[in-house]
């Protein structure tokens, strides 16, 4: 039997920092923030479910929330201002990403592939999913940004306006709904909490 690397460069997610252009009070990493990403997907999909008449899976929402930065392994994490710089500059990432996935595909069995394909790369049968994998994110990077500016790091500020647009541009109830319910708490101290 072959010994893959898949894991092994997985694990390697823990070493790859966010917010590169950014002084940070608290180290943020793509592991980190995938897994916060995955809990809010959750929620995201729970509530299109139970308040907004939906029927996805939740499960395989979080999967693909814990996947959806994977790639940043091979390519590094682009900061935001320059991923969207211009659309020949997103055009040209989006190729990277796709040669990135492909690789990390390379690093599994064979006979797994197939099952990782969907998950790693986007698919039309999942672009519902995707859409509230993609406010998760924007979710995540709005209490990174609280997080900050509560530790007195007014880098954050800015960040934090434009990252509240991008998710109210979304236009998504289920996001809205979560930043009702749960973003205020955030700005609570532990006692306060608890």
């Amino acid at each position: 039997m072959q010994e893959q690397k898949f894991f092994a460069i997985i694990s390697r997610m823990k070493y790859i920092s966010r917010w590169g252009l950014m002084r940070n009070t608290i180290p943020e990493n793509i592991s980190e923030h995938s897994l916060e990403t995955a809990f809010i997907a959750h929620t995201l999909a729970l509530y299109r479910n139970v308040r907004f008449g939906g029927n996805v899976d939740p499960e395989r929402c979080a999967v693909l929330a814990m996947y959806h930065d994977v790639t940043e392994i091979i390519t590094g994490d682009m900061p935001t201002p320059i991923k969207y710089f211009n659309p020949e500059i997103k055009a040209e990432y989006d190729k990277v990403e796709k040669i990135a996935e492909e690789r990390l595909l390379s690093y599994l069995p064979e006979d797994l592939r197939e099952y990782y394909k969907p998950i790693l790369g986007r698919t039309d049968g999942d672009a519902e999913l995707w859409t509230l994998v993609k406010a998760a994110d924007k979710l995540s990077a709005l209490i990174k940004c609280i997080e900050e500016r509560q530790m007195g790091n007014g880098d954050f500020r800015e960040a934090e306006k434009s990252t509240m647009k991008a998710i109210h541009e979304l236009q998504l109830p289920e996001a809205e709904e979560f930043i009702a319910e749960f973003i205020q708490s955030h700005e609570l101290s532990l006692d306060e909490q608890i």
